[in-house]
């Protein structure tokens, strides 16, 4: 079996650059199990036998770009045309805590690929797009089922963020038709305490591609009966989050959005102070009973489109049939009064006057006029 693109184009440089030098070098990972796929490929990583230093000489003999990105892991960054590959020695694992690993640098893919997550992972392809298979990764490819290699147990005591990552490998490569790996599963359950050893930028990190994969449903409903969503996203609810993707039709994926349906204390997620004032904002508006038209107003068109949909969610209760064009015509309108219209009133009695008659404004439906509104 051989994969083929203009990724693999694109590396075929460096692995010539290695490969010339007596080295074995190998597209590895993502872009050799998406390419399977037919789906889009990103970065192209290779897995070399060649150490770091070494790798390090060829590139400065043959003028290319090097740039040490994780020399204890083996990893070095070489830039070609402008597009970075990461290039890494073969290893094993040496010693693991859970969060870190030191390794130890291998001339055996075997013992390469026996360190990597996921089965559908552990893909390699040479430089002619012939695929190495050291751990019969293929068979879950074809299937779509998301495998631990080896040990499941292990693997997750290796670095507990693969727990967050075998669920979002689930919503995006997963067959949602067929069960999850049962033993998979059990490993999550009991090592989800150690998600609290993870910093919050990790797992928000792993939480946003999550929650943006085109149906994360099935997966964070799994995430919730083992306990693993209650880690990292306390008093979440996962029911309301399938409702949702159901209602967003034709709607682009959005983290955020989904965040909202969740519900839960998101304070291990780390977010941007952007994504925090805007998932607030929208938690408030979700506690009240405004109508979408005046969420338009008051949110703008996207986020009161998110609050509708996730209310509806929440209330397994359909939104009004138009409740589109009522959010489109409140973000349109304009409040027709200043400051300035109401002479002789300053401070707290300033503010208080324009809101009052803001709230008749919006109360009329947006239709009472600057003369109506100072009367």
């Amino acid at each position: 079996m051989r994969v083929e693109g203009p990724w693999q184009v694109r590396a075929q440089p460096l692995l010539a650059l290695l490969g010339d030098a007596g080295h074995q070098a190998l597209m590895v990972g993502g872009c050799v199990r998406n390419a399977l796929l037919g789906a889009p490929v990103g970065d192209v990583d290779i897995a070399t036998d060649a150490r770091p230093e070494q790798v390090l000489a060829l590139a400065e003999a043959a003028g290319i770009r090097a740039v040490p990105t994780g020399l204890v892991h083996g990893t070095v960054t070489l830039v070609q045309d402008g597009q970075g590959h990461e290039v890494t020695t073969f290893r094993r694992d040496a010693e693991t805590d859970g969060r870190h690993a030191r390794v130890e640098f291998s001339q055996s893919l075997a013992e390469d690929a026996a360190r990597r997550d996921f089965t559908m992972n552990a893909l390699y392809a040479r430089a002619d797009g012939q695929v190495l298979d050291p751990l019969g990764g293929l068979p879950d490819l074809r299937a779509r089922r998301v495998r631990f290699v080896g040990d499941p147990a292990a693997r997750i005591a290796e670095d507990y963020l693969r727990i967050l990552r075998f669920f979002r490998f689930q919503a995006q490569y997963g067959d949602p038709e067929m069960p999850m790996d049962a033993a998979a599963l059990e490993a999550c359950a009991a090592g989800a305490g150690g998600l609290a050893r993870l910093s919050a930028e990790r797992i928000g990190a792993e939480m946003r591609k999550l929650l943006a994969a085109p149906d994360p449903a099935p997966a964070v409903a799994a995430m919730d009966r083992t306990g693993v969503l209650a880690q990292v996203l306390p008093g979440g609810d996962s029911v309301p989050l399938g409702r949702l993707v159901a209602l967003e039709g034709d709607l682009p994926p959005g983290a955020l959005r989904r965040l909202l349906a969740l519900g839960g204390d998101a304070g291990r997620l780390r977010l941007t102070r952007a994504e925090g004032r805007a998932l607030a904002t929208a938690r408030t508006a979700l506690a009240g009973d405004a109508p979408p038209a005046e969420l338009g107003y008051r949110l703008g068109a996207e986020a009161a489109r998110d609050v509708v949909l996730v209310r509806a969610a929440r209330d397994a209760d359909p939104p009004p049939p138009d409740w589109q064009a009522q959010v489109a015509r409140g973000a349109a309108a304009c409040f027709p009064l200043r400051a300035r219209d109401l002479p002789g009133l300053e401070g707290p009695a300033l503010g208080a006057a324009l809101r009052e008659r803001e709230a008749r404004w919006i109360a009329s439906d947006f239709t009472l006029d600057r003369a109506a509104l100072l009367r």
